[in-house]
């Protein structure tokens, strides 16, 4: 089989709103979270309590996800200030 070579460049990566979709994200997987919490006697009898707990593991993953986000989202303002500046000696 032959190797395969990319015929042109790739694009740049697009860039969006991070923060807010990762922040969205997370507040949509607590909600469900809060919205089965009172049904949670019928996940138990149907044993899909996994259910509430994917739901609350999202939302803490969520939490984690924003702190990364957030900073990465600085390191990167950051660094573009860093190169203005440097552009502008």
């Amino acid at each position: 089989m032959a190797k395969w070579t990319p015929k042109h460049e790739a694009p740049e990566p697009l860039e969006g709103p991070v923060v807010a979709t990762i922040t969205g994200g997370t507040i949509v997987w607590f909600a469900l979270f809060l919205v089965q919490l009172p049904f949670y006697g019928w996940f138990d009898d149907h044993d899909r309590t996994w259910w509430l707990w994917t739901c609350l593991a999202g939302g803490g993953l969520g939490l984690i996800g924003i702190w990364y986000v957030r900073r990465r989202d600085a390191a990167i303002k950051r660094d573009e200030a860093l190169k203005a500046a440097a552009a502008a000696d």
